[in-house]
């Protein structure tokens, strides 16, 4: 766990203070600074407004990326803010920029609340108030979606209008790709054989990041802890490598990255959440995606989003082959932060310790494509899952 000191807490007030200055032309004040976390060493803070030449609202959130880290994280968000900021209100995925540095990594954020989040909804004990929060969770990825299609020309523009260069990094693409080609080898190593349609299916998975039939904006990171639900409605709170990519992509993670949160009592109730969560969703992007109407292609091609997302989830916790993919495959450290060879550090929700977490989005992937009928996944996803099983937990 990253230990974040007064005295850097205070350093980022000081920097926020100077950029809002900076912008009104007048001194701006801040008090009563509150930790609020943040991932790997990025620092979040909210502050209250004291000196307001600018109107702001009375509180107000600091980000801070370190300064020795891939710069080209701190400008992928500075765009997606940007972006986002121009979208309508009903379809804004969360914060809006009030004001930024890049020089020292700094971005002031309008504070969405202390509101609840979406990891202890779903902890809880309320089945139908975790069904009405899925539904809800689908419904803002939905909007989010159908109101960015055919904007990334403009986010493609502000990106390299800040940092040219930048467009061309999608760390997440980047790991999936070398968990795929690494695939037959782990899969050898792990005693479960590798079916022709299943690495075809991998590859086409990693295809949704550069192209696909439903590209819009993506946060990047859309997991339950990312997420907050407040008066406003279900607000993403992270931007952090935000771009366009295939829409199926993000429903695939939000399934795969629900499944740990769930209560006992909720868990029972998983398929139906899963169900809820999908038809959110697809009754916002319908319209503009007709294809997605047709339950057999739509569940398909989720589903191969999820296989790709739970297989690099396991890769994450799976030995390199080699010095050579030690180099280039995302390593975790003792912190339980994907990091990249650029030094770049997110705790992405993806992300897991836990073995056995790992084995139950495999065992979830099979009933899914049991549901879906896709005999060829679920027996693919049960066999992998028994083999970690024995691997980790026996």
């Amino acid at each position: 766990m990253t230990v974040i000191t007064e005295s850097r807490i205070a350093g980022v007030v000081r920097a926020a203070e100077a950029v809002l200055s900076h912008r009104a032309g007048a001194p701006v004040t801040l008090a009563d600074p509150e930790d609020l976390g943040g991932s790997g060493r990025t620092v979040v803070v909210r502050a209250r407004v004291l000196a307001n030449p600018l109107s702001m609202d009375r509180t107000l959130v600091i980000k801070v990326l370190p300064a020795d880290e891939d710069p080209r994280a701190f400008h992928r968000e500075l765009a997606s803010y940007k972006y986002a900021n121009a979208l309508p209100n009903e379809s804004r995925p969360g914060p809006q920029l009030i004001a930024s540095d890049p020089e020292s990594r700094v971005l002031v954020l309008t504070d969405l609340g202390h509101g609840r989040s979406m990891n202890s909804l779903l902890a809880g004990t309320d089945a139908v108030e975790a069904s009405h929060g899925v539904s809800a969770w689908g419904q803002a990825l939905g909007r989010m979606h159908a109101a960015t299609v055919g904007g990334e020309i403009d986010f493609l523009a502000i990106l390299r209008r800040d940092a040219a260069g930048s467009e061309d990094v999608d760390i997440l693409a980047e790991s999936a790709g070398r968990a795929v080609a690494d695939a037959p080898a782990q899969m050898t190593r792990l005693g479960v054989q590798l079916p022709d349609d299943v690495r075809t299916r991998l590859a086409a998975g990693c295809d949704l990041f550069s192209d696909g039939d439903h590209r819009a904006f993506s946060p990047s990171d859309v997991g339950p802890e990312n997420i907050l639900l407040n008066d406003d409605g279900v607000q993403f709170m992270d931007y952090e490598w935000g771009g366009f990519r295939d829409a199926t992509l993000d429903i695939a993670y939000a399934l795969v990255t629900c499944g740990a949160q769930l209560s006992p009592v909720n868990a029972g109730h998983r398929a139906d959440l899963e169900v809820a969560l999908v038809d959110a969703w697809r009754s916002e992007v319908h319209a503009i995606w007709p294809a997605l109407r047709r339950d057999v292609d739509c569940a398909r091609k989720i589903l191969t989003a999820r296989l790709l997302w739970t297989w690099l989830s396991t890769t994450w916790m799976l030995p390199a082959q080699d010095l050579a993919a030690v180099a280039e495959i995302r390593q975790i450290n003792r912190a339980g932060f994907v990091v990249s060879p650029a030094g770049y550090t997110h705790d992405w929700a993806l992300h897991t310790n836990d073995p056995r977490v790992v084995v139950a989005r495999w065992t979830d992937l099979s009933a899914a494509a049991v549901r879906g009928g896709d005999p060829t996944i679920a027996e693919f996803a049960a066999e992998l899952g028994a083999a970690l099983q024995r691997t980790w937990l026996t």
